[in-house]
């Protein structure tokens, strides 16, 4: 019996080390620490994002507690999260929000990545009335499902690629264009897929092939045939950092020759960095681009976050990270505004949010949604060797005009 104890005990203690908990939580606050929670992918499909967003949230934590953490009641307090890895699986990730609910006595979320492990960890934290801040969930759907207890700073998915389109009928003289699209099947994906239906219906615009691509993102190759064949306006792709990769690696080994690639997740992927000048031109949304002039007093602009953000994790922050850094400042708001830790009046105050942050002006609607950013394209631009993403819209902050139509890989 002792024995088993005595495993047990170490078992315990390994589990504790691996998991990067302190402690096991019953309790919203321990002593001066303000506990958070979060599902995050480490492992799995999404463990280049789940990166992103770990590394976006610690660096907020740091430098919200180096800087007198949180005031509440005259005490000052600073953030801790108790992280868990959900593999890139809803499943896991509702066992995970359970876990930190029931078993840690965690109070307050952070999301997961992605729409499809929000809207898994969303039900849990809405049944058990635990306020949820969240950064990487876009789906729209997340927002009509009458959720009190979520709060996305990040806009919705659905709002990803309709400015390309938009952008592609200005170009074609304000007549309709022909758009191929293909799509993740994910929560997100099919959101991004929504917006690019709602753009060609608006516009006039006929959608001319809109394919499913394979599971594992790693070939695209049956959908460019098709391009090549019909020679559409407009190539609209969503699948996440991998797919990003694979479609410019099948484009530029296919020849596939249309005059704008629109994409999600060029930054994350970091798809200059990849495949250089096999990039250049794919126009790409973003939440979030550091040469925006949002500003607040913990990161300053977005130039400095991306300095010091790239001194502490030695590559330049994707959006991901801007915006789950983001999330920590929103708790922060809260709490202090609310001057208390009881999680109804915390609720409260985080539904009266309305701050500027580095990363962008955060106001919730009613369902949670920020309404007060737009999104932003960049387009990949090259020089000599060199290949960064340049803002072409919205124009307000456009630090590049638009090149269109991309030139043909034979003019290249």
């Amino acid at each position: 019996m002792k024995k088993i104890y005595k495993f047990a005990l170490i078992l315990l203690s390994t589990l504790s080390l691996i998991l990067g908990t302190t402690s096991t939580s019953f309790s919203k606050v321990e002593g001066d620490k303000i506990i958070l929670g979060a599902a995050v992918s480490l492992t799995g499909k999404y463990s280049t994002n789940g990166k992103h967003t770990q590394n976006g949230y610690n660096f907020a934590v740091t430098r919200i507690n180096q800087m007198g953490g949180v005031k509440v009641g005259g005490k000052s307090y600073k953030f801790n999260i108790i992280y868990y890895d959900d593999e890139s699986n809803s499943g896991r990730a509702a066992q995970l929000a359970e876990r930190l609910i029931k078993q840690d006595g965690v109070k307050f979320m952070l999301g997961p990545y992605s729409s499809g492990l929000t809207k898994a960890i969303a039900p849990i934290t809405e049944e058990n009335k635990i306020p949820m801040v969240e950064a990487n969930g876009a789906s729209r759907s997340l927002f009509t499902k009458g959720y009190k207890y979520l709060f996305a700073v990040l806009s919705p998915a659905n709002q990803y690629l309709e400015v390309a389109i938009d952008l592609a009928v200005e170009k074609n003289g304000g007549k309709p264009v022909n758009i191929a699209m293909a799509f993740e099947q994910d929560a997100f994906s099919q959101d991004v897929r929504l917006g690019v239906i709602d753009a060609a219906e608006r516009t006039g615009s006929k959608i001319i092939i809109d394919d499913k691509l394979p599971k594992e993102l790693n070939d695209m190759a049956a959908t460019l045939a098709k391009v090549k064949a019909t020679n559409p306006d407009v190539l609209a792709l969503s699948g996440h950092s991998k797919g990003a990769l694979t479609a410019i690696r099948q484009i530029s080994e296919m020849q596939v020759d249309v005059p704008m690639l629109a994409m999600t997740h060029c930054d994350a992927s970091k798809l200059a960095k990849q495949h250089g000048k096999k990039s250049e031109y794919a126009l790409c949304a973003a939440q979030w681009h550091k040469t925006l002039t949002y500003k607040d007093d913990f990161f300053g602009d977005g130039m400095k976050y991306d300095n010091d953000f790239n001194m502490e994790f030695g590559y330049a922050p994707p959006y991901q990270a801007a915006e789950s850094s983001a999330a920590l400042l929103v708790w922060k708001d809260a709490f202090e505004r609310a001057n208390s830790f009881d999680t109804e009046k915390v609720r409260d105050a985080l539904s009266k949010t309305e701050i500027q942050t580095f990363y962008g002006n955060i106001k919730f609607a009613d369902t949670g949604q920020n309404t007060a950013k737009p999104m932003v394209l960049f387009q990949v631009r090259c020089e000599g060797d060199t290949c960064e993403n340049k803002v072409v819209a919205p124009t307000k902050w456009a630090s590049a005009e638009l090149v269109h139509p991309t030139p043909k890989w034979s003019e290249r």
